[in-house]
């Protein structure tokens, strides 16, 4: 029989389950005990609570994302870039019998320090779904990832999804706005002043400006903040990142945000769903382990 193995991606705010035998997924789970909302329950047993009637001692559990980190339930120690591929399914720490969790990934030089948590796990994925030399994975934090077939070589951070949140919702841009809709008119502007100044600072007042002053709708506000960003964002990170073939990892909304935008500046683009990859890169893993 082939042999049976539980993935699980353990985020700050929840927690995601399968039960696979070789590459069959049996079923999947969802709980919102993630490492900031334990509620008083320890880490085993929350694990034991979502894997009830899928394990026995001789079934491994293999766990990506901030289970690992100084707030999660072991450290799993960073590994340094530029790193193999290969490496990161070797250096796994285990918390408990037969459990797992992958390593982060950390870049540590005097032009620049990042990590990343779980992004690793999508990129093994990535790699085997759609292989690049440069990966873009849109999120809170999104990471712009330069790799090889072998080798991931070095990755930055664009804090771009929390500015958004922060900017709209803790910030005067945002204040006493109404609910607001999707525009992709809204959107593409915004995207296309990101783009053709992606030096912001001076441009993020001018968001409040525009919608007190009724040049910019005030239910579009969203949709224009977004596309500036983004638009900066691109901009500012295609000339580290001048590989003309990129793979962005992400889910359809922030997919299609982004291949616009690279596709606004003459960049190839291929996408890969971000769930998807991390399952992919996951069970990998704990194939691997499972035999």
């Amino acid at each position: 029989m082939t042999s049976r193995y539980i993935a699980i991606d353990w985020g700050s705010t929840n927690l995601r389950a399968w039960y696979y035998q070789g590459a069959e997924c049996l079923e999947s789970r969802y709980s919102e005990a993630g490492v900031t909302r334990l509620n008083g329950k320890s880490p085993q047993a929350v694990l034991a609570d979502v894997t009830h009637g899928w394990r026995d001692e001789q079934t491994p559990v293999v766990m990506a994302g901030m289970v690992g980190s100084n707030v999660g339930w072991k450290v799993a120690p960073y590994l340094t870039v530029p790193a193999y591929f290969s490496a990161i399914g070797e250096k796994l720490t285990s918390p408990g019998d037969n459990i797992w969790i992958i390593p982060g990934l950390c870049v540590s030089r005097d032009d620049n320090c990042n990590v990343m948590r779980g992004e690793e796990t999508q990129l093994l994925g990535a790699r085997e779904l759609s292989p690049s030399s440069v990966y873009v994975m849109p999120g809170t934090h999104c990471k712009w990832v330069r790799a090889d077939a072998h080798q991931i070589h070095d990755f930055r951070t664009v804090m771009t999804g929390e500015l958004h949140h922060l900017l709209l919702n803790h910030s005067l841009v945002g204040a006493g706005l109404p609910e607001q809709e999707s525009s992709p008119v809204a959107f593409t502007a915004g995207l296309e002043r990101g783009l053709d100044t992606p030096a912001i600072l001076p441009q993020l007042f001018e968001v409040r400006a525009a919608h007190v002053l009724g040049n910019l709708p005030r239910e579009q506000v969203s949709e224009f903040l977004s596309g500036l960003l983004i638009g900066a964002e691109v901009a500012s990170m295609a000339e580290d990142f001048s590989d003309q073939h990129v793979t962005i990892v992400a889910g359809n909304t922030l997919s299609s945000r982004y291949q616009q935008a690279l596709d606004a500046i003459g960049r190839k683009v291929a996408v890969v769903s971000g769930d998807l990859a991390f399952q992919t890169g996951i069970r990998s893993i704990a194939h691997a382990v499972a035999n």
